[in-house]
């Protein structure tokens, strides 16, 4: 079978395209006929190291796909082969992502996908999906799973809401019926926040960034989705409602160093929370998972350009140009794809 691997860190250039034998699942596991492999930011920052330290075995990048399951290993049901699934942190832990024709993964990692869900949705959901979720729900006082209704009389503000994980907080919090804003830096983000279905669109490099934020929520806003913490730091704290929360779930280099007013904090019950979705516990993503694929099943979670995530596609072969569009910060959602 075709796999894309690398054996040293670096740049996109280090993905090569090899021929490998088809793995067989073992215990409790699937194999699963890739389709599609999604490409997140973690994927090329995992490829470059990060200070993990030289690649000891050869690494096939991507966790998230969609596909097909061909085959089940013991102790899994046999009447899930040719089950559509979506795929989530394949090469969490691992050494085998979905850039490859076939992969195999603990069947737990392999969600149901409905007919009516496209496997490029299912591709696109994984990581942005599961850290969206997790950044809706660790809030003191809001719900724990995401449900319609669950976010009744919240608002959420939704920080680039033309990224990948900001389209997901975007629908899954209007699925869980909260009000919605979201910023963005210009006329094309604001179109695709507004496709993912916010309630207002405010481009944050206006000078009344805050103001249009607080004539959406004269009280502030609940909860913040926030992916560049330090750089939106004092419109954050401008717009926050009293005992608000901020999740943020991205820190480049220059968000490295978060500086906030404690007497702020302290008098308003503020709260800052990283989200690191790969770390949350067991049973945090078994219900991001559950709660992700009933917004899936009831049509609430979407792609494509008119959900406000246009898709970007390459072949398989060049998986090294599709690493190096996300690198470059393509806005929607990069795949590969495999069939």
């Amino acid at each position: 079978m075709r796999a894309i691997e690398y054996t040293a860190r670096g740049g996109p250039e280090v993905l090569t395209l090899v021929e490998r034998p088809v793995p067989q699942p073992g215990v409790g596991e699937v194999r699963v006929r890739v389709h599609v492999s999604g490409v997140n930011p973690t994927d090329w920052k995992a490829r470059e190291g990060g200070g993990r330290g030289p690649v000891k075995e050869p690494q096939v990048p991507n966790q998230d796909g969609a596909g097909v399951i061909d085959t089940v290993g013991p102790g899994v049901d046999a009447g899930r082969v040719g089950e559509r699934v979506w795929v989530w942190e394949a090469h969490f832990q691992r050494s085998d992502g979905t850039a490859q024709d076939y992969v195999t993964i603990p069947a737990r990692q392999a969600v149901a996908l409905p007919d009516d869900a496209s496997l490029e949705l299912g591709a696109s959901l994984g990581i942005p999906a599961l850290t969206a979720h997790r950044a809706l729900t660790l809030a003191d006082g809001g719900p724990s799973r995401l449900a319609p209704g669950a976010l009744n009389g919240r608002t959420v503000l939704v920080a680039g809401g033309a990224g990948a994980v900001g389209n997901a907080a975007i629908q899954l919090a209007r699925w869980a019926g909260a009000r919605v804003a979201a910023t963005v830096s210009g006329p094309e983000k604001a179109a695709l926040a507004a496709a993912a279905g916010a309630h207002r669109v405010v481009n944050y490099r206006d000078q009344d960034a805050a103001a249009q934020i607080h004539e959406f929520a004269p009280d502030g806003v609940n909860l913040i989705v926030e992916v560049a913490p330090a750089r939106n730091a004092e419109l954050d704290l401008a717009v926050l409602a009293l005992g608000g929360t901020v999740a943020y779930y991205a820190v480049t280099q220059s968000d490295e160093t978060l500086s906030l007013p404690a007497s702020q904090l302290q008098v308003r019950n503020l709260a800052w929370h990283g989200v690191l979705v790969y770390m949350v516990s067991t049973a945090q993503k078994d219900a991001a998972v559950a709660d992700v694929s009933a917004a899936v099943a009831a049509g609430a979670l979407r792609a494509g350009a008119e959900a406000g995530l246009p898709l970007h596609r390459f072949p398989l072969e060049r998986a090294a140009d599709a690493h190096r569009a996300v690198q470059d910060g393509a806005v929607g959602k990069v795949l590969i794809d495999l069939v």
